[in-house]
Order: structure tokens, then C-alpha cells, then sequence
């Protein structure tokens, strides 16, 4: 695979279009908007998304989807996760049906409550073997910066690990491969909303006794429904797992702890959306990842007391407090 297009001109498309970029590939970025795919073709930089941030001199970028699908020997797919069906549907008909295809994507859909790859087998009729997952503690402030960072290349074919090994690993960017694509979203997909009650906590000013416990118990939580959906359970205490979790956890650089704190702080989430205007993939998915784990008849109260806040039925101080009464079975 010598030639890429990424389908995202945000942050995080952008970051790993560069990291493409650095691994040798020839890249091509699709985007929307035409000022940002300007200034990445004509200055190198996409200062809206990743201020101070000098980007490959190589990168390309355009509007037009169908140079966009003519372009790559595979498509990576970096835009947010619940628009995906929408922009799928847009594209089926000249969707490249022969090409890799892999997903950055950290989301349960929200109205059906399915993996971002099963949104892509539903709607191009592609089967799992061509289809891929990047996964990882990778905040884009930080990989744009080329500090040192990991990530698991997910697929059922180990053809399609090696492919995605083989794009991504530079010097600063170091890709495991794992068969377990369904533990892989889960674990992607819940950290978001585990990061959401973490920042609660901060905004409501407790300590790291608080978020260590959320942390782990949350932890605890997606392993035990990713189980009842056949996921490895050690693929929670890796990267895609509890790396990811960590970062997203820890880092004010996460939109998901930064809304959480901005939530925890003003108590309502019309006020903490006003605040933090971007895109936070915890808020969309918790009911979704809720209703994924009472499927298997798993109870997750972590993720149920947040659910319940985004959808405004209780305050970030009776959350805590409800997490607090729940029953203390023995831990593991």
C-alpha cells in the first residue's frame, strides 16, 4: 500500500494523514471545507484544527470525493462517528468496493446502536476481512506533535493487521495487531463516556481517590459486557483498552473529560454545551453503550448514571451520589 486517501480534514484526520505521511505514503486528505483543504495544499498547515503545527510538505488535500476514492490503494476513514451513515449513504454508489477500508472511528452509532465497521458492512456490502480499526491512547494534540505514542491495527484478517502495521509505524508511532475487532470498538467507544464521569468528578472538585475508582470500576464495567458480546478481556488491559482509557481519562487535551469538567463544574448540560462547542463522541454514544450492555444483561452503573445525566434527568452531584449506593459485589 504506497498510496492513502483520509477521508477527515480535523484534527484528527490530519494528524494521521502526517503520520501516513512520515511512514512513507503518498496521501491524499478529503475534506469539506475549502478553506482548510487550502491552506493545507498552499501553506501546509491546518491552523483551525492543529495551531503551530507544520505539516508534511508531501500532503495533498481536496474537496472532491470521487478524486478522493480514485486516489488511495486503501480509504481511512477519520470523520465523526455519527455522521457516518449519513456520509456513507451520500457515497455508496462510488464508494470504491475493492479497497481496504479502515476506521478510526470511536462511537456506538446512536440510533442502532452498532459498531462503526458494522455501519460500513451494512451500508457498501463489503465483507469483515477488508475491513480495519486503528485504536489507541492518541490524542491528536499530542501525535501531531510526533511524540512517542502506540496503537493496535484491530481485524478478524491478520492480512489486514499487517497491512495496517505496515501504513502507520514511524519511528514515534508503533502499531500491535489484534484479531479482537469487536473488544476494540467497545473499549473505544466506552472510554469516551468512563472520560465524561471522570471529568465530572474534576469539575466537582474531587480528588484522585474519585477518579482512580471511575477509572477501574469503568474499567471493570466495559470488560464485562465486551465479554458478554465475545470480546477478549484481555484486550481491555491493552492499549486499545486501558490505554486509551488512561489518556482519555487524564489528558485536558480529551473533549470527553473536558466536557465532563465543564459539566461537573455548571451542573447543566446546556450550559457545559455552550462552553464546550466541539464535537464529544461520550455524549452521542452513552445511551447507545447503555442499551448495548442490558443486552447481555450486564448492569454498568458508571456508564447508566452518565447516560442519565447527558439525557438531563439527574444533576453530575446525584450521579456521584448514586454511584455511591450501588450494590458492593466482590470487585473481580
Amino acid at each position: 500500500m504506497s498510496k492513502v486517501t483520509v477521508l477527515g480534514s480535523g484534527a484528527w484526520g490530519t494528524t494521521l494523514a502526517q503520520v501516513l505521511s512520515d511512514a512513507g505514503k503518498d496521501v491524499l486528505i478529503w475534506g469539506r471545507n475549502t478553506s482548510v483543504v487550502s491552506e493545507i495544499n498552499e501553506k501546509a498547515t491546518n491552523g483551525k484544527y492543529l495551531p503551530n503545527i507544520l505539516l508534511p510538505k508531501a500532503l495533498r488535500a481536496t474537496t472532491d470525493i470521487q478524486e478522493a476514492f480514485n486516489f488511495g490503494d486503501s480509504i481511512v476513514l477519520s470523520i465523526p462517528a455519527q455522521s457516518l451513515r449519513e456520509n456513507l449513504t451520500e457515497w455508496v454508489s462510488i464508494f470504491p468496493r475493492g479497497k481496504p477500508v479502515i476506521s478510526t472511528l470511536k462511537g456506538i452509532e446512536a440510533d442502532t446502536q452498532l459498531r462503526m465497521t458494522d455501519v460500513v458492512k451494512e451500508i457498501l456490502e463489503i465483507p469483515s476481512a477488508q475491513l480495519g480499526l486503528i485504536t489507541g491512547p492518541n490524542l491528536a494534540g499530542e501525535l501531531s506533535l510526533r511524540q512517542p505514542a502506540g496503537a493496535v491495527a484491530a481485524s478478524p484478517n491478520p492480512e489486514m493487521s499487517e497491512l495496517m502495521i505496515e501504513a502507520f509505524t514511524t519511528p514515534y508511532f508503533r502499531v500491535y495487531p489484534s484479531k479482537d475487532l469487536i473488544g476494540c470498538e467497545l473499549a473505544g467507544a466506552a472510554k469516551s463516556v468512563i472520560a465524561l464521569a471522570v471529568g465530572m468528578a474534576i469539575g466537582l472538585g474531587l480528588g484522585e481517590n474519585t477518579q482512580a475508582m471511575i477509572i477501574t470500576r469503568g474499567l471493570s464495567e466495559v470488560a464485562k459486557f465486551g465479554n458478554g458480546y465475545g470480546a477478549n478481556p484481555l484486550t481491555f488491559l491493552g492499549l486499545a483498552g486501558m490505554g486509551d482509557l488512561v489518556a482519555s481519562c487524564g489528558s485536558g487535551l480529551s473533549r470527553n473529560r473536558t466536557f465532563g469538567e465543564a459539566l461537573g463544574r455548571l451542573g447543566e448540560m446546556s450550559k457545559a454545551r455552550i462552553e464546550v462547542a466541539k464535537t464529544v463522541e461520550g455524549v452521542a454514544s452513552a445511551a447507545a453503550i447503555l442499551e448495548l450492555a442490558h443486552g447481555v444483561g450486564v448492569e454498568v452503573p458508571i456508564i447508566e448514571v452518565v447516560s442519565e445525566v447527558v439525557r438531563d434527568r439527574i444533576t453530575p452531584s446525584e450521579a456521584m451520589a448514586r454511584l455511591m449506593s450501588v450494590s458492593m459485589a466482590a470487585e473481580l
